[in-house]
């Protein structure tokens, strides 16, 4: 069977395609949507690093990404959501903290955030009930949002041996193999976290210094 241009096989097992990161193809960018659509999972790039990411109602794919990464807490997951607006659907988000986030995204900042119903309860912090939330400021995350009309449940695709995430997207797809069904090649997009900003109380809290100006959550 003839591989379609810009789609191969890296390995055995993994899809792989590039994607423009200033142009993204629609074709791709379809592509993409439409496995994840099917309960797939993907690695893709973000304007932070490298991340895992499946649809918010696929159970199986989302046990598949605590899997790989070997995680417990619910509260490592995150929400991407492609404008506030999409944000608001899924977190509380009282007049203050909508403006703060408005001027300040999109960008690389996690916002833990009082959920609404619209989150499923196996996303949320049983304590507190938060989640974390982002609006991703990166061109083909935004694009298969926008085709997808839904969040991404995501995380740093950081392995359990390492403390840095992923770098190399044909290294990704050898290491992870079938554990993922595609491999979005998007170019660099570094390896410095996102800045982790707890809004779920009156007064910000920074819980993880990261990419991004911290200036504007301090102090309010």
């Amino acid at each position: 069977m003839t591989v379609p241009t810009r789609l191969k096989k890296v390995s055995s097992v993994s899809q792989f395609i590039k994607i423009h990161p200033e142009n993204p193809q629609l074709h791709l960018i379809r592509l993409a949507a439409n496995l994840l659509m099917k309960e797939g999972v993907i690695a893709y790039p973000t304007d932070s690093a490298y991340a895992l990411g499946c649809q918010l109602t696929n159970k199986k794919g989302i046990q598949r990404i605590r899997q790989i990464r070997q995680l417990k807490d619910p509260h490592y997951l995150t929400l991407l959501c492609r404008d506030i607006s999409e944000m608001a659907l899924f977190s509380q988000l009282e007049n203050s903290i909508f403006r703060l986030i408005k001027a300040n995204t999109p960008g690389p900042y996690t916002f833990l955030l009082p959920v609404t119903s619209h989150v499923p309860r196996y996303l949320v912090n049983a304590k507190r009930k938060t989640i974390g939330i982002r609006i991703p400021d990166n061109k083909i995350v935004h694009a298969l949002l926008e085709m997808l009309d839904e969040p991404l449940v995501s995380t740093t695709l950081i392995l359990p041996d390492s403390d840095l995430p992923l770098l190399e997207p044909e290294a990704i797809a050898d290491i992870l193999g079938k554990r993922v069904d595609l491999v979005v090649d998007g170019g660099f997009c570094g390896l410095e976290l996102t800045t982790v900003i707890d809004l779920s109380t009156n007064m910000p809290q920074i819980i993880r210094c990261g990419k991004g100006n911290i200036k504007p959550f301090q102090f309010i």
